[in-house]
């Protein structure tokens, strides 16, 4: 007979009398959708130990093991502008409350909440995953996204390195790559990324949100400052790295505004071209971002809220292809048109076309002998 499938309670946490904990953008984890049970710490059974306590312990990050056979990961969208890319990391301790990627963390039976940013999956493998499928007679070369879900850069990343081993690879068999990040830890690797440039098969994205440090802080809490994404941009450039600026996510009545100081201080430091998508709220991610309002911008809430409807269909998500990363409407249309002419005044191009013209196997080579 088939053996029982254990009965686990998941236990997460409601955003009933939830305050917001110092270095974490979620202050609570939504019940994962694909559960069936899911306790409340909140509920009148539950016995509080410690009912005079204020404040709330710091909820320490944890790292587990990937295991995961396979590097590199297909797409078919056409929204995301790019058909294969490799995530050395699944959740981002960066914290953005308003990461789409959130909802992933589900399919591993975590939470989309606190467990996102908390407990990070690492590939340790990676590097080795990542040569076999270059070596492969199969591997089209192509330019790869690092990353497509998750930071390549997030804090970890200093320690374990597994992104830097990733483009260690990448250099050996000169395969272009477009990197996207939130974090000045990018410097780190100028080596290999000047190698890359010198075949035209690198291209670096700076994502900036805001430039308003505080706004930052609650918004992206372990992600670098404004003005460190600034002077990575500058460092960058110094070495002829080609880079640039993703404006991402717009919040429309929280941070549109800021888009055109944003690619005018971003071309100031070297960003020679620039994109941009509109915030999307799938899954839990929409009471994540209701609650993150009503927690540091209670004044706001309803307008950010109402102008998202606006851009979704009147509902805070709309999935379908071709709006999803811009929206529609005229709230849309504004943003559109602030980023057009942002651009134009900046002095901002378009993004270059990476060549896979000097891509080359290892074992290719060994065969000339």
């Amino acid at each position: 007979m088939p053996a029982k499938k254990k009965f686990r309670p998941v236990v997460h946490e409601t955003p009933q009398s939830r305050e917001a904990i110092r270095g974490r953008a979620a202050s609570w984890s939504p019940a994962n959708r694909f559960e069936t049970l899911h306790v409340d710490v909140n509920d009148f059974d539950v016995v509080d130990v410690d009912p005079e306590g204020n404040e709330r312990p710091r909820r320490a990050t944890q790292y587990f093991r990937d295991g995961t056979k396979s590097i590199i990961t297909r797409n078919n969208s056409p929204d995301v502008g790019f058909e294969t890319s490799l995530n050395p990391y699944r959740g981002c301790e960066h914290g953005c409350i308003y990461c789409y990627a959130r909802p992933t963390h589900e399919y591993l039976g975590f939470s989309a909440g606190l467990d996102f940013e908390s407990k990070i999956m690492v590939k340790m493998n990676a590097p080795e995953l990542l040569r076999a499928e270059l070596e492969s007679p199969r591997w089209e070369p192509q330019t790869l996204v690092m990353s497509g879900v998750t930071d390549p850069y997030q804090p970890v990343e200093k320690k374990l390195q597994i992104t830097r081993g990733c483009l260690e690879v990448l250099a050996k068999f000169k395969n272009p790559v477009a990197i996207i990040t939130k974090n000045r830890l990018v410097t780190r690797d100028l080596d290999l990324l000047c190698e890359l440039a010198k075949y035209n098969a690198v291209a670096v994205n700076l994502s900036v949100t805001s430039l308003d440090p505080n706004l930052q802080r609650v918004l992206e809490p372990r992600t670098s400052s404004p003005q460190a994404r600034l002077d990575a941009i500058k460092q960058l450039r110094s070495v002829g790295v080609p880079t640039g600026v993703m404006v991402a996510p717009v919040i429309p009545g929280l941070t549109d505004h800021e888009i055109p100081k944003i690619l005018e201080v971003c071309a100031k430091a070297g960003a020679q071209f620039a994109g941009y998508t509109v915030v999307r709220l799938p899954w839990a991610v929409a009471p994540l971002c209701e609650h993150w309002l009503e927690e540091h911008f209670p004044d706001r809430k309803e307008k950010v809220l109402g102008r998202i409807k606006d851009l979704r269909g009147n509902t805070l998500n709309n999935s379908l292809w071709h709006t999803r990363m811009t929206g529609e409407g005229i709230f849309a249309e504004q943003i559109a048109s602030l980023f057009k002419v942002g651009c134009g005044r900046a002095g901002i191009g378009e993004r270059p076309t990476l060549s896979t013209a000097a891509f080359h196997r290892t074992k290719e080579q060994l065969k000339l002998f």
